[in-house]
């Protein structure tokens, strides 16, 4: 544990739940906690899905985290793998691949290069499918602090009130099947995290109580 996790866990009061650089979500898991996933904010990250996409062609949520004031999602829109990031519900970016998901096993992915420089900056944003890419976009602006006092990260779905517009809250679940999800922070990248001080630390926990 780094000094600057023991601080966190000091002012906080409570554990750090997630450790390390990755994380594993599986099939089911739904209404996480925002302390309870990896923390991409403010780092570059990358969101790697295995998926399976039925004949009749791929839709709905492989991975959401946050809500309509915020937060991110990864899923498939008129059978093309998409990444939309929501800014406090008042910026929306949108990356699009260029080509429709074949049906079958393939692997998903999302590729966030932090602008570094700073806190909430921008972003460049890649889309992979079987590691080739078909996609790319700007993501001009991001969350700096966290995405949502009472939203959720969900595995296969989008529950309470959705981060993109292209889905409402109810049936939006991707029809094919998510084996698994994998979200890993880059270690190379230039971490802004140790920009924020102690007493803007202690805001933000006794928001989130």
């Amino acid at each position: 544990m780094t000094a600057r996790e023991n601080v966190r866990i000091r002012i906080s009061g409570r554990p750090m739940v997630v450790h390390g650089n990755t994380q594993l979500l599986f099939p089911g898991m739904r209404r996480l906690s925002e302390n309870a996933v990896i923390n991409t904010k403010n780092k570059s990250h990358s969101v790697t899905a295995e998926i399976e996409v039925p004949a009749s062609g791929a839709k709905g949520v492989v991975v959401a985290q946050g809500g309509n004031m915020g937060g991110w999602s990864l899923y498939a829109h008129e059978g093309k793998l998409k990444y939309w990031y929501n800014f406090v519900g008042i910026l929306h970016f949108e990356v699009t691949a260029t080509s429709p998901l074949p049906s079958g096993p393939h692997q998903a992915r999302m590729e966030f290069a932090y602008d570094g420089g700073g806190l909430g900056k921008g972003s460049t944003v890649t889309l992979y499918v079987d590691g080739n890419q078909v996609g790319q976009g700007r993501i001009g602006r991001t969350h700096a602090w966290f995405f949502s006092m009472d939203e959720t990260t969900e595995v296969g779905c989008d529950t309470g009130e959705p981060v993109s517009e292209d889905y409402g809250p109810r049936d939006n679940a991707f029809n094919g099947k998510v084996n698994r999800v994998g979200i890993d922070i880059d270690t190379a990248a230039r971490n802004a995290d140790h920009m924020i001080g102690a007493d803007r630390w202690f805001q933000i926990a006794m928001a989130r109580q």
